[in-house]
C-alpha cells in the first residue's frame, strides 16, 4: 500500500498522478499553515506549489548523483535570498519539501499518510493551546534616564501590582543618554492597572511606558 507507484519506467500516468498528489497535498499544508496564524498570500501560494515543484527536481535527478548536488547546492542559496520567517513557517516548508521528495520518488500513499498524521497532530496541538503564553503575561518595556540606576529601580512596584517578573535585556538608546528596561512579568489580573502605569511613570520621570502581550520570539 505504501510502496512507490514508479517501477522501473516512468509513463505520462504516473507523472500526472505525482504531480496531482503534489498540488493536493501542497495545498493540504498552505491550509494547515494557516489554520489560527497569520500568513501573507505570497507564503500560501509558496507552499501550495513547493511539493510540485520539489517533486519535479526530484524525477529529473534520479540516479544522477552529479545533478543531485548541484541541485542541492541550489536549494541551499534560497536560505541568503529568503527573510527568516517564524519556527512554524519553516517546519511548514520542511513539510511541504519532504512531501514532494516522497511523490518525487512515487511515495504517493506514505506523502497522503504522513500529512495526515502531521496535520493531526499540528491541529490538536493548536486547538490546546500548546506553547502558548498565559493570559496574564506581559512585556513590560520602560525608558529612563542614564542618571538612574535601575538595579532595584522598580523592585517594589512590581512586587505590588504583579505575581513573577524577570528583567529580560538592558538597551541603551537616544545616544547613551536613556535606558530601555524589558521586563517579563505575570500580572495579578488580565490587565495593567492604571495606577501602576502611573507609579512606573512617576518613577522613571515621565518617559516612554510599553506594556503589551508577549511577542511570539519564533524567528530563527
Amino acid at each position: 500500500m505504501l510502496d512507490s507507484i514508479i517501477n522501473g519506467s516512468f509513463t505520462t500516468a504516473t507523472f500526472f498522478l505525482c504531480t496531482a498528489a503534489s498540488l493536493i497535498l501542497g495545498l493540504g499544508v498552505a491550509l494547515l499553515n494557516g489554520y489560527k496564524s497569520r500568513y501573507s498570500r505570497s507564503f500560501a501560494l509558496t507552499l501550495a506549489l513547493l511539493p510540485a515543484v520539489v517533486q519535479l527536481v526530484i524525477l529529473l535527478v534520479n540516479g544522477n548523483i552529479g545533478a543531485g548536488v548541484a541541485v542541492a547546492g541550489a536549494f541551499g542559496l534560497v536560505r541568503f535570498r529568503s527573510a527568516p520567517g517564524t519556527a512554524k513557517e519553516i517546519a511548514m516548508l520542511f513539510l511541504a519539501m519532504a512531501l514532494g521528495l516522497a511523490t518525487g520518488m512515487g511515495y504517493v500513499a506514505l506523502a497522503g499518510v504522513f500529512f495526515a498524521i502531521a496535520a493531526l497532530f499540528t491541529l490538536a496541538l493548536t486547538a490546546a493551546g500548546f506553547g502558548e503564553s498565559g493570559a496574564s503575561e506581559r512585556e513590560l518595556k520602560i525608558t529612563i534616564p542614564e542618571s538612574l540606576d535601575y538595579e532595584g529601580l522598580f523592585d517594589d512596584l512590581l512586587k505590588q501590582y504583579t505575581k513573577s517578573w524577570s528583567l529580560e535585556r538592558v538597551k541603551t538608546s537616544n545616544m547613551g543618554t536613556l535606558y530601555e528596561l524589558d521586563y517579563r512579568v505575570t500580572l495579578r489580573g488580565e490587565t495593567a492597572p492604571k495606577a501602576f502605569l502611573d507609579a512606573l511613570r512617576e518613577r522613571n520621570g515621565n518617559l516612554n511606558i510599553v506594556c503589551g502581550r508577549v511577542a511570539a520570539k519564533e524567528a530563527l
